[in-house]
């Protein structure tokens, strides 16, 4: 589906606090989110309810929802010309997932794929949060009449989930939710993992060689790069059978700009040795801006959560107006 931006559209992002970003989250979604906020009118936060569903020390959740939400600052996403807050700041998403609960049916819940995988690796704690999630993410959604959700694979079940809800409450009650499409936006890199670069870069991976974190030093991603999988070919061009090699293309390209072609004509001639240092010097300077900045915010915790509580604000009033027109539908007291 193409977008065509004949006025002002809203489009809904939100990021859970569950550790640091990685490289691949950058180069694949977040550092496009400032130019997507100078076309769309950008709604951003911090899912720290989502977080909920993994056992987390409440002072290191704390840590890391203040965090993820200076990262987003540090984006240079503009908090004047668009609403960032933190998720459980405004109690109407909770209110809203209550009532949608009862607007969605058990089988279609229970088809959620990405319950059943979770549930498999987390057995000890198959919670009913964990269960009720694309719930909740549907109420973030449909709270703020959102246009358009980047969303990836993982998490395109789940918006049409929340376009099934809305659909149903609509034909119900009227035209209360609009019904939000996949946003497609400028594609970003698909950043495979640096040990097995037939998956993609996960920071969940037991292997902490096989991704980069956007919080990284030089010296660690330079490490990092180095010891990145390639082949024993040592000759640098883009194949299907050299995904090792092709993925640290692909994050060079990002980097860089440079096509797949002026790549391979900057390293003719030369090993996997001059190649992974280049690539390792592209990610660190791509990455200083956004650390630089992130370094010094992350210490203004005044700062932080003044933002954090206008942002919260600002969000508020959509949400409330949305969640007013629900509870009346329904027939809940006012």
């Amino acid at each position: 589906m193409e977008i065509v931006n004949t006025e002002k559209k809203t489009v809904l992002s939100l990021i859970q606090p569950t550790g640091t970003p990685t490289l691949g989250n950058y180069l694949g979604a977040l550092k496009n989110w400032a130019k997507m906020s100078e076309e769309y009118d950008c709604i951003f936060g911090a899912a720290d309810l989502h977080s909920l569903t993994v056992r987390t020390e409440p002072a290191l959740l704390r840590k890391r929802t203040m965090e993820i939400y200076a990262l987003l600052l540090a984006l240079e996403l503009d908090p004047e010309k668009n609403i960032i807050f933190v998720q459980s700041h405004v109690p109407a998403h909770s209110q809203l997932g209550w009532i949608l609960n009862c607007y969605t049916q058990f089988g279609e819940a229970a088809r959620m794929t990405q319950f059943k995988e979770k549930s498999l690796k987390n057995a000890d704690n198959v919670n009913v949060g964990l269960f009720d999630y694309p719930i909740l993410m549907a109420a973030d959604i449909l709270l703020y009449q959102s246009d358009f959700v980047p969303v990836g694979v993982d998490q395109k079940q789940h918006l049409e989930l929340t376009r099934d809800i809305a659909s149903r409450f609509n034909s119900a009650y009227g035209n209360v939710f609009k019904v939000p499409e996949p946003f497609i936006g400028k594609r970003g890199a698909r950043v495979m993992s640096l040990q097995e670069p037939e998956k993609k870069m996960s920071k969940s991976d037991a292997n902490t060689k096989s991704f980069i974190l956007l919080t990284d030093t030089p010296d660690v991603i330079n490490k990092k790069i180095k010891s990145a999988v390639t082949d024993s070919e040592a000759r640098v061009y883009y194949s299907s059978e050299k995904p090792g090699v092709s993925n640290l293309m692909d994050i060079y390209g990002s980097c860089t700009g440079l096509s797949y072609e002026e790549i391979e004509a900057q390293f003719a001639g030369k090993g996997y040795g001059d190649f992974k240092a280049a690539v390792a010097e592209a990610v660190i300077e791509e990455l200083r801006p956004l650390q630089d900045k992130f370094n010094k915010l992350v210490t203004e915790k005044a700062y932080l959560t003044e933002t954090a509580a206008v942002g919260a604000e600002k969000a508020a009033r959509i949400a409330y107006r949305t969640l007013g027109k629900v509870m009346k539908k329904v027939g809940l007291w006012k």
